[in-house]
């Protein structure tokens, strides 16, 4: 019994540095706040993930479930098989849990962002940017400027964009997120 609480308490430990790689204190600039409709990624995908981040010389692992279709997007995060974040996304409302040690910083807004900025075509995001913002793309890299600074570098093993790696540097808030991706088995 005692070492099932060690190991729960861990798995936590280890999702709240996981997800505290994924967002930065408040002081540094906003987010985008980008929140585009499911359906505009244009078509259906369901994967399981594997995600890696690095920050300040730690490196935290996380169990990810994706699921998106037209109508939303859900994913499911583990850490040790244990469920520590949930989200829900309608194009209009964006729902989620998640465990209550994962700090208050771990903000599911955030991530939808990193998603979307990930898998979205490029042409939906770049009408979405606010003025200042613009987006570069080509097979196998994007890039997101705000006022001509890179804040954002994506690098794809190959097509499509969401089966394979996926190495996300985060310049502005210092993380860098490797994706991991299969297709999920019926």
């Amino acid at each position: 019994m005692q070492s099932r609480i060690i190991m729960r308490r861990a798995a936590f430990c280890l999702a709240a540095l996981m997800f505290g790689g994924c967002t930065m204190a408040q002081t540094q600039v906003a987010r985008l706040g980008l929140k585009l409709p499911p359906a505009a990624l244009g078509e259906a995908v369901s994967l399981q993930q594997h995600l890696t981040v690095e920050r300040e010389e730690r490196i935290e692992e996380l169990d990810v479930a994706l699921e998106i279709d037209a109508e939303h997007l859900a994913m499911v995060g583990l850490v040790f098989g244990q469920r520590v974040l949930t989200m829900n996304y309608d194009g209009a409302t964006l729902t989620s849990w998640r465990h209550f040690l994962l700090p208050n910083r771990v903000r599911s807004e955030d991530i939808l962002e990193d998603i979307q900025l990930t898998y979205w075509p490029v042409e939906v995001i770049r009408q979405a940017l606010p003025d200042g913002w613009r987006i570069e793309d080509t097979e196998r890299r994007r890039t997101l400027f705000s006022d001509g600074t890179p804040v954002m570098v994506i690098n794809y093993s190959g097509q499509p964009r969401w089966n394979g790696t996926v190495e996300l540097s985060n310049l502005r808030y210092g993380y860098r997120l490797t994706i991991l991706s299969s297709p999920s088995t019926p």
